[in-house]
């Protein structure tokens, strides 16, 4: 854990008195932290900065703090207390002011067990905005001509994510392609045209990793449908090992999906399933996702299939553990987002589909009317694990 905690302190109570309060309190919240007491001066630069409010009479001391403090940092402000020496009286007033301000804030109090479970997802989320700052994303390419709602506002992204996307043509990667030496892939077939088309789909993995080390990418997204044409096969592999190596590695240009997927890596640890729904059931909230590709380090185990629309390359059937999951799109303008948590109830492998195919239950059934009535384009990111409080907590808090 990343957290520091800082003190405000009224010198009218008995310093003795307030430290032993203190010990005894910070003892029961089960975290590890650092007590920066009074010094400021590296407030801002920690997953979690708590302040804690030790006692009444210390609003006027944080008013005198806040020009420092917001200099230092733009995130909410976190109040800490325990309820004792009107620690929760004067914590009250501040948050109140911070309103007034309309500075963003919140005051942390409650059981042991809330206050330890608040600090350590407010923890995760800090570090998973300290993993966005600074995140550099390509579209290689441009965006599928078929997604026409997949729009994004770079500026936004930027100012409120701390991500910086560019553009890097077709033609460089295309380039890159061609100069590329084939070799034999590590991955084996037992299908012949499998066979014969792995190391193609190798020399696009080498290739999209050699624009990611030039321009200094931690992600980005692919025009992909062009390689059928350009190279006669698919990245769908290349997709698929690279956001296993922890690049995250989106499909058709999508740039609402690849931010997306940047949120699900940075929170989880991995780059989730970017598909797009194949059925839904309205009345029971089970769903299909399919699509050719998944990450590699989300799946027990794979196998080859060809790439579905066109019937040539390499496609990926990733079977992913069955369990809790979360479905999750973001708008490429952050203007709002979709969250669902759910069940991955079992994989399938049908001839008709995209190679990867989830069966996934909504938790809230409700929820599925949201895919036929406003849906965020058609491709959503499916991750392992319950994250909706996590994932609203992020947006919602800083977007």
């Amino acid at each position: 854990m990343n957290i520091a905690i800082y003190t405000l302190t009224s010198e009218l109570h008995d310093e003795q008195a307030v430290n032993a309060v203190t010990k005894d309190f910070l003892g029961t919240l089960g975290i590890d932290y650092e007590l920066k007491g009074t010094d400021y001066t590296d407030y801002g630069t920690h997953a979690l900065d708590l302040i804690y409010v030790r006692t009444g009479g210390t609003e006027g001391i944080f008013k005198r703090l806040l020009p420092q403090l917001q200099k230092q940092s733009n995130n909410p402000f976190y109040l800490l207390t325990s309820g004792k020496s009107n620690s929760l009286a004067a914590s009250l007033e501040i948050l109140s002011f911070l309103r007034q301000q309309q500075i963003r804030g919140e005051v942390i109090h409650g059981s042991e067990e809330y206050v330890h479970h608040r600090i350590t997802l407010l923890e995760r989320v800090g570090e998973a905005r300290r993993q966005l700052k600074g995140t550099r994303l390509a579209v290689v390419g441009e965006p599928s001509d078929w997604l026409i709602s997949s729009v994004f506002d770079r500026k936004v992204v930027a100012d409120s994510l701390g991500i910086d996307i560019i553009d890097v043509p077709m033609t460089e990667l295309l380039d890159v392609v061609r100069q590329m030496p084939l070799a034999a892939p590590q991955e084996q077939s037992s299908r012949a045209e499998i066979q014969q088309a792995l190391p193609g789909a190798q020399q696009i993995y080498l290739a999209l990793k050699y624009i990611v080390e030039r321009h200094q990418l931690h992600g980005f997204t692919l025009r992909c449908f062009d390689l059928l044409t350009a190279v006669k096969n698919t990245g769908c592999l290349a997709l698929a090992k690279l956001n296993a190596e922890g690049v995250v590695a989106g499909c058709e240009g999508d740039v609402p999906t690849m931010l997306s997927m940047m949120v699900t890596k940075a929170l989880t640890g991995v780059s989730g399933f970017q598909c797009n729904p194949s059925h839904i059931d309205v009345e029971t909230g089970e769903m299909l996702f399919a699509h050719c590709t998944i990450p590699l380090n989300m799946v027990e185990r794979y196998e080859f299939d060809t790439h579905f629309e066109s019937g040539i390359g390499v496609g990926i059937r990733g079977y992913m553990k069955e369990g809790p999951v979360t479905v999750f799109k973001l708008a490429g303008d952050l203007s709002r987002c979709f969250i669902a948590e759910g069940t991955l109830v079992r994989n399938e492998a049908n001839a008709d589909l995209c190679r990867t195919q989830q069966i996934i239950q909504l938790a809230d059934k409700q929820q599925a009317t949201y895919f036929l009535t406003e849906p965020i384009g058609n491709h959503h990111v499916v991750m392992p694990g319950h994250h909706k409080e996590a994932l609203r907590e992020l947006i919602y808090n800083k977007v």
